[in-house]
């Protein structure tokens, strides 16, 4: 045949211009809340690839990819934007009428269309006179009827014609119908058996029938092209000839000679009419027809032509045999058996074409990828979690078996003990004397006494000391002699002196003081508990930084045994038995190296599986957010994606599990072998003084370890002491700047009175009328020089009685003199003196003290004042309203903030002391200074406390 055998294919549409780019922008803006103007690009290219497809395309795989491309895009574009709206134009493919529409569906649909179409027309065009162009054909016709199957069954409710669902089954039938046709084609081509051809023949034959009776329909419409009718009912006589044609050669050859002579006859007569529609159609086939192929109506006509002749010429040499040799009965048409049909051309759904890589490759990625919705990120988080949790899972796992591992051979005690008995088989073992870790503290020991050694430090810890009790000490001295200078002041001008007593205005200063020093003999107490600690240990760690250390241990090794090789020890081996123990200790080491390699891979494995599984902070290795938009529609298909996600690291998992498997497979065997080495050679007395020695060593190893233990704890108290001594010396500082200012203020004001009482007493002395026999001129008074010390005391003693009123009882906490407590004698109505003179001047009034703010503590991190008892009494007592000008103090400045050395104590640092509170001050004192002298202790605080040495709090 010089022709084959014409195809119908479907029409496109036709369409207009289309623009995305407005309403893409309006939905970013509104419903992503994004700036539009990010997405430029993408809309941009959204806009190409329409234009593409639907205009520059043509119907070939070059028209073909374009429409796949955008359909894909669509698809992804309708999962971010379903409520886009935008004006599509369409033209029906056979009313050529313009439908407008903004809804995306009716633009997938209409490129659906267009894709079917495509396919058709590639089916339609290829050369099916070889095995790839039937392959190709009866693709293309199959995946053309899948299209426009998803057609009807989506869209629902066609607003045009060629849409509509009358349309789509005809055109479905249409395409299945030829590719039924193909499928013969290509059975004839492989002579394939004649009863399957007449089957398949018989399929055709009936679908182009029914297919006629369904066109004559439409074409009283107007819809359908008036050629496809004569088309389909030609090739309906066609294959029905064609059926009868096959089925007859069958039948000859099962015997059934008459039912062959009738169905050759029968075969003629289709045949010929198929003749006769084929020659009127190709007489009127004059046009050319979109749809059909230019020679459609001269190739249609050759094939029945040559067709009714094979039928003719066959019939005639059947019946001339029949009737010379088989003389069968030949039956009338109507009582033939009817020819079997099978179904071969089936639709080809558009998941399956779409899920090729083929298609997956021409489609590209989303152009919408940085677009993500809010509900697919938060899916994607959750498979982000159990991706996580399966990682996780299997780390957990590793770390298990390696630390079974560990155990299983820590319990055997094999490594320990493979040595022992590769020793009696090399005949001894010559390792080094120190081990290893005591070598590593000699090392560590010897850096740190290299750049600061333990006497160092001691020295160091005693010159702070002694510095800070040494300040302690001249603050005291100088507290107590601006005391007894105010006391010896008043006790010389009696009444006159009218400076407040320092007893009530240094109270807090003093407390401070006393603090400081308990504080001081506490932290002495535990510099004697660091001594007798370092004194302890002292020769080990001497003995450990020495190269008498080698001298220690190997004394120890040979302090069981003079001999110097394990087979002297031990007799009883002989030459088989040494033999036996090799093997078990050759065995054994090739297992440790199998467990090696077991871990090494186990970390590869996991290596890898972080790698695939991706992390947090690189870029995941499989986002799942493409497969969840797709999936967007279908509700409750998460846990079956994620599993199906999931099944990637099946391979890993696997790998892991068997890693396991042949670990505990090596541990086992060790335990076998370890078993039988022990039973072997664990006997005799060459291994118990081998079993002696490493007691012994151990015990060796031991002392050493709790001399470094100790050194360590020396070394760390001495850092805390030293720190402790420090801050203490800074707020021994502070007090005493403190002291000093308050000392040199009280002196100032001293001077001042010292000077008023002294106009008051000239002022006080009568004047003695003079003599008239002595004319002399009188000699001016001598200079009062001040009394000593010792005669102010004798005073106070002296005329005590006479101007003071006898001193309150003393507190027992705070050992003062007597005259510190005394309170400023009640103040007398002073009579005008009859003399006249006026008044003294008042005395000149002193500012009141305004404490600073505390500074920030900066010994919390020691937990050492930690205690509420921190505050001093003196700053705990309730303010009272100021006093009168003239008994109002000198300024001085705020005590040194001091840290609550009572807690201190109690905290184990002074040994266990308690020192009690303070007694409150008396009313008087209290009442009258409360609100011009209170210090404000700062936070208490914190260090040479239970961490300062090895046992204090212990």
């Amino acid at each position: 045949m010089s022709h084959q055998s014409p195809m119908i294919s479907i029409p496109k549409k036709a369409t207009e211009e289309v623009d995305w780019t407005t309403p893409i922008r309006h939905l970013i803006a509104k419903s992503y809340g994004e700036n539009p103007d990010s997405y430029i690009q993408e809309c941009q290219a959204l806009q190409r690839c329409r234009q593409d497809a639907v205009k520059g395309a043509g119907s070939d795989t070059t028209g073909r990819d374009l429409l796949y491309k955008y359909f894909g895009q669509l698809e992804l574009l309708e999962l971010r934007f379903s409520e886009i709206r935008v004006n599509f134009s369409w033209n029906d493919a056979f009313t050529n009428k313009v439908t407008t529409q903004t809804s995306i569906a009716f633009e997938k649909a209409s490129i659906l269309f267009q894709i079917a179409a495509t396919h058709s027309a590639i089916a339609a065009s290829q050369s099916r006179f070889d095995a790839e162009g039937l392959k190709l054909a009866f693709y293309y016709f199959r995946a053309c009827a899948g299209m426009l199957t998803y057609v009807n069954e989506n869209f629902l409710h066609a607003p045009s014609t060629d849409l509509s669902r009358e349309v789509i089954k005809l055109l479905v039938g249409i395409i299945l119908a030829q590719a039924t046709e193909v499928f013969l084609e290509k059975c004839i081509d492989e002579k394939k058996t004649n009863a399957l051809v007449s089957k398949v023949a018989s399929q055709a034959a009936s679908m182009y029938t029914s297919l006629s009776e369904e066109i004559k329909d439409f074409q009283g419409k107007g819809i359908i092209d008036r050629n496809w009718l004569t088309h389909v009912q030609i090739k309906s006589k066609l294959f029905a000839s064609l059926a009868q044609c096959y089925r007859a050669q069958a039948d000859s050859k099962s015997g059934n000679y008459g039912d062959a002579l009738a169905r050759w006859i029968l075969a003629e007569s289709l045949a010929k009419e198929a003749h006769r529609s084929a020659s009127s159609f190709s007489a009127l086939f004059s046009h050319v027809s979109p749809t059909l192929p230019a020679d459609a109506g001269p190739s249609i006509l050759d094939r029945t032509k040559s067709h009714s002749q094979f039928c003719t010429e066959r019939k005639n040499e059947v019946q001339r045999e029949n009737d010379l040799i088989y003389n069968a009965v030949v039956p009338s048409a109507e009582v033939l058996p009817p020819i079997e049909k099978a179904s071969v051309a089936t639709p080809i759904s558009i998941q399956e074409v779409y899920g090729s890589p083929d298609v997956q490759k021409v489609i590209g990625p989303d152009i919408f990828m940085k677009l993500i919705p809010l509900s697919i990120h938060e899916s994607a988080s959750v498979y982000s979690e159990e991706k996580a949790k399966l990682v996780r899972k299997e780390v957990e796992n590793a770390e298990s078996a390696e630390v079974e591992v560990r155990s299983a051979l820590e319990a055997m005690g094999v490594q320990d003990g493979l040595a022992r008995f590769k020793g009696i088989v090399e005949g001894g073992m010559e390792e080094q004397p120190v081990p290893l870790d005591v070598r590593r503290w000699i090392e560590d020991i010897g850096v740190i006494e290299d750049r600061e050694s333990i006497d160092t430090l001691m020295r160091e810890l005693t010159r702070l000391k002694g510095s800070v009790r040494a300040e302690l000490e001249n603050t005291s001295r100088e507290l107590e002699a601006e005391s007894h200078e105010c006391e010896a002041m008043r006790i010389k001008y009696d009444h006159l002196w009218t400076q407040e007593p320092s007893a009530g205005l240094n109270k807090a200063l003093r407390q401070d003081l006393k603090s400081h020093m308990v504080a001081l003999d506490a932290a002495g107490t535990s510099d004697q508990q660091v001594v007798a600690l370092w004194d302890s240990v002292k020769g080990d760690i001497s003995l450990l930084l020495s190269p008498e250390v080698e001298e220690v241990f190997r004394a120890s090794l040979q302090a069981a045994a003079p001999s110097q090789n394990l087979l002297e020890l031990d007799v009883g081996f002989d030459e088989q038995e040494r033999t036996k123990i090799k093997q078990f200790t050759i065995e054994i080491e090739e297992r440790f190296g199998r467990l090696k390699k077991i871990s090494y891979e186990r970390g590869e494995v996991l290596k890898d599986l972080k790698e695939k599984a991706g992390n947090s902070f690189t870029l995941r290795a499989d986002d799942v957010s493409h497969l969840l938009l797709l999936h967007r529609r279908n509700t409750g298909v998460e846990p079956a994606l994620f599993a199906a996600e999931l099944e990637k690291f099946r391979p890993y998992q696997q790998r892991l599990a068997a890693t396991v498997h042949h670990q505990q497979t090596a541990i086992q065997e060790i335990q076998g072998l370890w078993k039988g080495l022990r039973d072997l050679a664990g006997r005799g007395p060459g291994v118990k003084k081998w079993e002696e020695q490493e007691r012994r060593k151990k015990d060796t190893v031991r002392r050493f370890s709790r001399a470094r233990d100790g050194y360590m704890d020396v070394r760390d108290g001495i850092m805390k002491g030293l720190q402790f001594y420090n801050q203490l010396m800074e707020l021994t500082v502070s007090l005493t700047r403190n002291v000093k200012s308050f000392t040199s203020e009280r002196r100032a004001e001293r001077e001042k009175l010292i000077g008023h009482a002294e106009v008051q007493q000239r002022l006080s002395v009568p004047k003695q009328p003079l003599s008239p026999v002595d004319n002399k001129p009188v000699l001016p008074p001598q200079p009062h020089s001040p009394p000593s010390l010792e005669t102010s005391f004798a005073l106070m003693n002296i005329q005590s009685g006479r101007h003071t009123t006898p001193p309150p009882p003393k507190p027992p906490q705070f050992p003062q003199p007597s005259s510190y407590a005394v309170p400023p004698p009640p103040r007398q109505p002073q009579r005008p003196p009859s003399h006249g003179f006026p008044p003294p001047p008042p005395q000149p009034t002193r500012g009141t003290y305004a404490p600073p703010h505390p500074p920030q503590d900066p010994y919390a991190s020691l937990g050492l004042f930690a205690s509420p008892q921190s505050t001093s009494p003196a700053a705990r007592q309730p303010s009272a309203p100021p006093p009168p000008p003239s008994q109002k103090a000198s300024a001085i400045p705020a005590p040194s903030p001091q840290p609550s050395y009572q807690s201190y104590a109690k905290q184990g640092y002074s040994g266990g002391s308690t020192i009690p509170a303070p007694p409150p001050p008396p009313p008087g004192v209290g009442a009258r200074h409360s609100s011009q002298h209170q210090p404000v202790s700062p936070p208490a605080p914190q260090g040479y406390n239970s961490q300062y040495n090895y046992g204090y709090g212990r």
